[in-house]
């Protein structure tokens, strides 16, 4: 059995934009829906929905037929947590609230075996390695890990020209929701204030070297980004779409004028 190449990796590698969507309903049927739809790539989100290992593990294998590449984000970037994920068969990971390069190196190395790195050897025990199946995995795997750092904290904008520095970081993700609230607008991410440090982290990122991404579920901004040089970006989530057709369809025949749309970047 070959080694799972990780093309969502080469993607950024190359420069080739990557369109996503962010799944929270945390169920694998809803997550081969989401593949086989053609995204590029899927988040997986253990930091706000109710994931755990076992049904990360259901969602990778429900994803794995298609052509979509999962991105798995842990609730934080802790070293057993993260080997776990990678015995999974994660190969991207984005870890929330990155807000120093000391933060960001020791990420580097959690995803790596030794002596690069500090990722514990358990191969035999791995959906990652096929359970030793692949020839060569523990020699390989280290090329075809992925790391997205996330910003979103003022400390972590203060800081973003050193994390992005860090070799072995692959892409910068701005999250806006939390960002806005950070600097004072929560809830309103698309305030001046917060829009402009967004688009001045994207240049920064890209002055880096490394690539930026975002989740806007706004298609103009969404496309604005694109256009600024983000190379990952997700355009949706899941949970939102079901519930705005939910809520569409609903409205056809019991409106509610008491239950608005929320504004959200979401």
């Amino acid at each position: 059995m070959d080694m799972p190449v990780n093309t969502f990796k080469r993607a950024l590698l190359q420069g080739v934009p990557q369109i996503g969507l962010w799944l929270g309903l945390a169920h694998p049927y809803s997550a081969e829906l989401a593949a086989n739809a053609g995204f590029d790539w899927l988040l997986l989100d253990g930091e706000h929905a109710p994931n755990d290992l076992r049904s990360l593990l259901s969602q990778l294998q429900a994803i794995a037929p298609y052509r979509s590449q999962p991105v798995v984000r842990p609730p934080v970037g802790d070293t057993a947590l993260i080997k776990q994920y990678l015995d999974l068969g994660a190969q991207t990971l984005l870890v929330p609230m990155v807000e120093t390069a000391d933060q960001a190196r020791q990420l580097v190395r959690d995803m790596r075996y030794p002596p690069e790195g500090v990722r514990g050897v358990g191969s035999a025990l791995a959906r990652a390695s096929r359970w030793n199946s692949v020839p060569g995995y523990l020699d390989k795997a280290n090329d075809e890990m992925c790391l997205l750092v996330q910003i979103e904290s003022q400390a972590g904008l203060d800081n973003l020209d050193a994390i992005a520095a860090v070799d072995g970081v692959d892409g910068v993700f701005i999250g806006p929701a939390d960002l806005s609230a950070a600097l004072g607008h929560r809830g309103n991410p698309g305030h001046p204030q917060v829009q402009n440090a967004i688009e001045d982290a994207i240049r920064r990122i890209l002055a880096a070297g490394k690539a930026p991404g975002i989740l806007y579920a706004d298609i103009d901004k969404a496309r604005h980004f694109l256009d600024l040089g983000c190379l990952f970006v997700a355009v949706g989530v899941d949970t939102s779409l079901l519930m705005g057709a939910l809520k569409n369809l609903a409205g056809q025949f019991k409106p509610d004028d008491d239950n608005p749309t929320p504004s959200s970047v979401y």
